[in-house]
């Protein structure tokens, strides 16, 4: 499918480009151009309307507008915080806290989405002071083609996206740097890594399956801990891609075979290790397909199959936050229901606090589930 266009008028004429959005906003149907004498108020007004604003000014003076949006948006979040009760009663429960948290940050995504820049075919920015984004460009969108429009927040998204891939995320367990693409999520919650890296391995399990395994971490964390293969599967070409860089670079093609597939490959294996998306819920882009998983299907899908892929004395290890739990999303009883009716048994579980900076930070909306939070690596059997 072709990438919408979007039209705007400029010096008496009408002009237009494609629109482009990893993130999957849709096109803005009115543009207008803004410049350096655009202030403040006026973008946020009109960003609210829901007009994209085309910039043609100074390229860091955009960046100093997209964060006067984010001020005011902060402030109206802090107005509302201290008690617009006229308008908005407390939420009465943590799981309607979650989704009145969900629908503001998907509000402030699209505001700040309606800041535009433009593309020349080759990713060159033709603003002053613009910096060099081909090569974050071409990390994301893959060649070059033609002239298009993005969002600004998501063009600072790419950059920040190559940086992290420059730059690599050290895991402890490796003793090595995981290098997360753009689009594939990133290992920083490093609790998930240390729980299969640390649990102890099932009696003769040479062979391991990686379901849904985004940069390869924890293929990467099996075979380094001595299996003798590791078959790694999903279904995105960009999370492939990066498992395949990963991998090479720490030397372990001849353990870690990646497979594109839904779920499982073919076969048996001793162990079988799945991080699914932890939260039920529908993702709102692209990259949050790794935190939003609709319906539970992942999870569902990983325990319904999981009986067909084990060996004899084989384990599946779920590793999976709570965090659904204390919001109302999901119950310890559901989950044990699916568990039991995929013909399973829990052998037993592991649990660590997670240490990222959202779970101790009193200012999070979802402090109070926060701060109960545990990430499990659950060890399952057939029953």
């Amino acid at each position: 499918m072709s990438a919408p266009m979007i039209h705007w008028v400029e010096q008496g004429e009408e002009r237009s480009a494609r629109w482009r959005s990893e993130s999957g906003w849709p096109a803005p149907k009115k543009v207008v151009l803004a410049d350096d004498t655009m202030n403040a108020d006026t973008a946020y007004r009109l960003a609210l309307d829901g007009t994209g604003l085309l910039w043609r000014g100074d390229f860091q003076n955009a960046r100093q507008l997209l964060q006067a949006l984010v001020r005011r948006l902060d402030q109206k979040s802090e107005r509302n915080k201290r008690g617009n009760k006229a308008t908005k009663k407390p939420a009465a429960t943590l799981t309607e806290q979650f989704h009145r948290h969900r629908l503001a940050q998907l509000q402030r995504a699209r505001l700040l989405a309606m800041l535009l820049i433009p593309f020349d075919a080759d990713y060159g920015v033709p603003l002053r002071r613009a910096p060099d984004v081909k090569e974050a460009c071409r990390e994301a969108y893959g060649p070059a083609g033609e002239p298009f429009v993005a969002s600004l927040r998501e063009l600072l998204g790419l950059i920040g996206a190559h940086e992290w891939r420059r730059k690599g995320v050290f895991i402890a367990a490796l003793d090595e740097r995981i290098h997360p693409w753009y689009g594939v999520f990133s290992p920083v919650r490093g609790e998930y890594v240390e729980l299969v890296a640390q649990a102890p391995l099932p009696a003769q399990a040479t062979l391991a399956f990686d379901i849904g395994t985004g940069t390869g971490v924890l293929s990467a964390v099996l075979a380094h801990r001595g299996l003798q293969g590791v078959i790694a599967t999903d279904m995105d070409e960009r999370a492939l891609g990066c498992a395949a860089a990963n991998i090479e670079r720490l030397g372990l093609l001849e353990q870690v075979q990646l497979v594109r597939a839904d779920l499982y490959p073919e076969g048996r294996a001793g162990l079988v290790v799945c991080n699914p998306p932890w939260l039920p819920g529908k993702p709102s882009s692209a990259i949050e397909y790794a935190i939003y998983d609709p319906d539970s299907r992942m999870l569902k899908g990983f325990l319904a199959g999981l009986k067909d892929h084990l060996l004899d004395q084989g384990e599946g290890w779920l590793v999976l936050s709570d965090l659904a739990e204390h919001l109302g999303l999901r119950s310890r009883e559901q989950l044990l229901g699916w568990i039991e009716a995929a013909g399973l048994e829990v052998a037993g579980r592991h649990d660590v606090r997670p240490t990222h900076p959202k779970a101790s930070d009193p200012d999070d909306p979802l402090a109070a589930a926060r701060t109960r939070e545990v990430t499990s690596l659950w060890r399952l059997r057939v029953a």
